[in-house]
């Protein structure tokens, strides 16, 4: 199949084809894929099987550039968090409410994405899709009138893709780099419950158990080096591609804590004027979070709000902050220094998982210990290029 393009525009000879004459895992339904596109499709779907059969729940990504925006399963969603992501009021079907909770982790960064869907498309999941900014979906089937819906998406170009579930993958994959071919085993090792069983400190919930499988099957499909953190069946952060863990860690932190401070009553309760998009709305609150509005961006917000523009203050931010508490925290590689563990504390972190196996273990674990976190080793590394 001929793509669009490459990875750029002008790289503009790009295809696709199915290995050794086996059948292709994807079909494509509608649209003109580039090379990102289908590559985003291809570890997006990946994920969101995995957390399917891991956690039994339907499971959604959201993905920019080759690593997860945003991840979740099917929770329930409470009132505050419905009004967060826009669908206050809103009948949601379980494959909906996860990929709603997927997008609403990291809605400045999930502008745009490719959407990965474990269960087939119904329309109330057509519905929201039909809405929302973003450039395709893959998903293992479409109920009546979904594909339809999807199709005409975008006059007609939202790029759709059906994905088999019965696909196996080879053992082995291959990429060709500079008149190099690079080959190794998949990494075909499924995370189960049983990989975050037993603490080396602290004790479990079974929903930070829940949280750490969802975060290890994110970090699985994430650009290395990274870090996540979850609660209550969502990645709240996602810190990927640092050279230094350190800075995974406060990146996905300061993710965690933005998206935790769109539950602030102040941002919840901007009143904007009559006819502002939903989609601008989502983009002011998170501007309106972070704080540092250009002069620009400042005239511009209090021209679509109905009130005087009341700045949310450091001392308020700092008050909500310190209520996030019960966040787990997943390392696809091992705590090098307890620094982690002092940057994470700030960010409501009371589990972590990582793979251990640092010459700091017991240090890392002492830290832990400061802060009553507890802490699995789950002897598996999983970087991901």
């Amino acid at each position: 199949m001929q793509l669009k393009y490459g990875c750029n525009p002008h790289q503009s000879k790009a295809s696709v084809e199915a290995l050794d004459g086996r059948s292709a895992p994807i079909t494509l339904r509608n649209g003109t894929p580039s090379m990102i596109n289908f590559l985003d499709a291809v570890n997006a779907w990946q994920l969101a099987c995995e957390l399917r059969e891991a956690l039994a729940l339907p499971a959604a990504a959201s993905f920019k550039h080759c690593s997860p925006a945003g991840a979740a399963v099917a929770v329930d969603l409470p009132e505050d968090l419905a009004r967060a992501y826009e669908v206050a009021g809103r009948e949601l079907s379980p494959m909906a409410r996860a990929y709603v909770r997927a997008r609403g982790a990291d809605p400045k960064s999930s502008f745009g994405d490719f959407v990965a869907l474990s269960d087939p498309v119904d329309t109330a999941t057509a519905e929201f899709l039909k809405g929302v900014i973003s450039d395709g979906v893959v998903a293992p089937g479409f109920e009546a009138g979904a594909l339809e819906t999807l199709c005409a998406k975008k006059g007609g170009n939202f790029i759709v893709m059906e994905a088999d579930p019965d696909f196996v993958a080879p053992e082995q994959e291959s990429r060709e780099l500079f008149g190099l071919r690079l080959t190794q085993d998949r990494n075909n090792r499924k995370i189960t419950l049983d990989d975050v069983a037993e603490p080396v400190c602290g004790a479990l919930t079974d929903e930070a158990r829940c949280d750490m499988v969802l975060g290890l099957i994110a970090l699985k499909y994430t650009q290395s080096n990274s870090v996540g953190y979850a609660l209550d069946g969502q990645m709240i952060g996602i810190g990927a591609g640092q050279q230094s863990r350190v800075d995974c860690t406060k990146l996905a932190g300061g993710k965690a804590d933005v998206w935790h401070l769109g539950r602030h009553p102040k941002v919840l309760g901007l009143r904007f004027a009559s006819g502002t998009k939903r989609q601008d709305r989502i983009n002011w609150r998170v501007r309106y979070i972070e704080g540092d509005l250009t002069r620009f961006e400042e005239e511009a917000l209090r021209g679509v709000l109905d009130e005087e523009l009341e700045p949310l203050s450091a001392d308020e931010k700092k008050l909500w902050i310190e209520k996030l508490d019960g966040v787990t925290l997943v390392s696809d590689g091992f705590i090098p220094f307890r620094d982690n563990i002092d940057h994470a504390s700030k960010h409501g972190v009371r589990f972590i998982a990582q793979p251990g196996g640092s010459t700091r273990d017991e240090e890392i674990a002492a830290a832990c210990n400061e802060y009553g976190i507890a802490m699995v080793h789950t002897q598996l590394r999983l970087f991901h290029h």
